[in-house]
């Protein structure tokens, strides 16, 4: 017999149907067909590496969720669904990766078996996981249904969290906190990066407080100095250098379960303008959860945190934070609210948010972040308990990188590159970087 593992209780996955069923009949839709996996784990419990192939779950008004994947992952599916077994749907193998036929047409001959070969259907046309050619694929497979998009339907759906999610959350704030603990500990200058991002990876899975730890939908981020002026970069084998700057991106993941945090790390003495621009951050940090509360809206969040912000002669273009909660990769946000001046959406207890309001300069970065819940009553709760500051290791020596050598703050002039393969790393015989004639 087949041992399920369910997350959550009957009554849980009853409320998540509930509400997705409610919001079908107002947009007038017979069917759902949802290729989102944090949405298809939602609603049914699924959770496995297969979307990288094309797989679903349909939802209809009358019957429990059909999962529909492919063969060999439907093994998955009969251990982590809360349905029963005939609820699980695969196509052969053939179908993967084939230029002479398309996953889209064992689905539509599903649908139609199901009654649902003439009905409105919706589908998630605004998705990492639904193609521009499923989509083709699935509406001439389908020539008398109607296909509608229904991107976010049940995105909005997951805006307040259960509980029971809470719980979840929170096991995978004590993560974050230990991530961020290890790197207060571990980052010096001469360390190269990836030996940082292993042991990050390292406390990440092991968990905190007796659960481990998933894998996060989002890699460290970590750019140090000048290239922290770009907020998505990841990791090299360069070693961390005195005189920088480095924040780090990261969060704890527990049952795909989210709670990133962000904090900064000085290497050496900071210089008086990203002193100033910490206290202004974390000012504004402060009125910004104090304005999250439940019957505010998402834009007084934001509001709250560039006044502080402006005061210091600081601007920021980008939002200031967004919902999270259950993901997968690529993204740990539910690409539903938005913490910016335009959001007027209505803040409910229990809904849960990155407030991450990045500086992200001409020559340097900085991020002091908290995940946070709408409480019932008073300012938003913090997910994580770790000092709201920028952490300064005073004594660690300016150790230039290969690329600094010439001038303190930026490329020589007519620099190139370093030959192919050169990482700088120690040991390594760097060749002097070359000029352009």
């Amino acid at each position: 017999m087949i041992r399920k593992d369910i997350p959550f209780s009957a009554a849980e996955y009853e409320r998540r149907l509930n509400r997705t069923r409610i919001a079908m009949e107002a947009s007038g839709l017979d069917a759902l067909f949802v290729t989102d996996p944090s949405n298809m784990a939602w609603l049914t419990g699924y959770d496995g590496w297969s979307f990288y192939v094309h797989q679903g779950v349909i939802v209809l008004k009358d019957a429990d969720p059909f999962w529909w994947g492919r063969g060999q992952d439907a093994q998955g599916a009969l251990r982590t669904v809360w349905m029963e077994d005939a609820h699980v749907l695969d196509y052969a193998d053939n179908y993967v990766q084939s230029i002479e036929r398309h996953p889209m047409q064992d689905l539509a001959a599903k649908l139609a078996e199901l009654g649902q070969g003439e009905a409105r259907i919706g589908v998630e046309m605004e998705n990492y996981y639904y193609t521009a050619k499923a989509h083709h694929a699935l509406t001439e497979a389908l020539p008398r249904a109607t296909i509608e998009d229904a991107t976010a339907l049940v995105n909005w759906q997951r805006a307040v969290k259960s509980e029971e999610e809470l719980v979840f959350m929170r096991r995978a704030a004590r993560i974050s906190e230990r991530i961020i603990d290890g790197l207060v500990e571990r980052v010096s200058a001469g360390v190269p990066k990836n030996e940082i991002v292993a042991e990050a990876y390292g406390d990440a899975i092991r968990g905190a407080d007796g659960h481990w730890g998933d894998y996060p939908a989002i890699v460290p981020l970590l750019p140090s100095g000048s290239d922290a002026a770009a907020p998505h970069l990841t990791w090299n084998g360069r070693p961390f250098a005195g005189g920088e700057a480095t924040f780090f991106e990261v969060s704890g993941c527990y049952r795909r379960y989210h709670a990133p945090l962000c904090r900064t790390i000085f290497l050496g003495t900071p210089p008086d303008e990203i002193r100033h621009a910490e206290a202004a951050l974390i000012e504004g940090l402060e009125d910004g959860l104090d304005a999250a509360r439940a019957g505010n809206r998402a834009c007084d969040v934001a509001n709250a945190l560039a006044l502080p912000l402006e005061r210091a002669g600081i601007e920021r273009g980008a939002r200031c934070g967004y919902a999270i909660g259950l993901s997968y990769p690529p993204d740990w946000g539910e690409r539903t609210v938005s913490l910016r001046p335009e959001d007027q959406t209505v803040l409910m207890p229990g809904m849960t948010f990155h407030f991450m309001p990045g500086l992200w300069m001409r020559d340097w970065g900085m991020e002091i972040t908290e995940s946070i819940t709408i409480r019932e009553d008073g300012p938003a709760e913090t997910l994580c308990n770790r000092p709201r500051k920028m952490f300064v290791k005073e004594h660690e020596q300016a150790i230039p990188r290969p690329a600094d050598i010439g001038r303190p703050d930026r490329l020589p002039d007519g620099f190139v590159g370093l030959e192919p393969g050169d990482d700088g790393l120690p040991g390594e015989q760097a060749e002097p970087p070359r000029r352009q004639n």
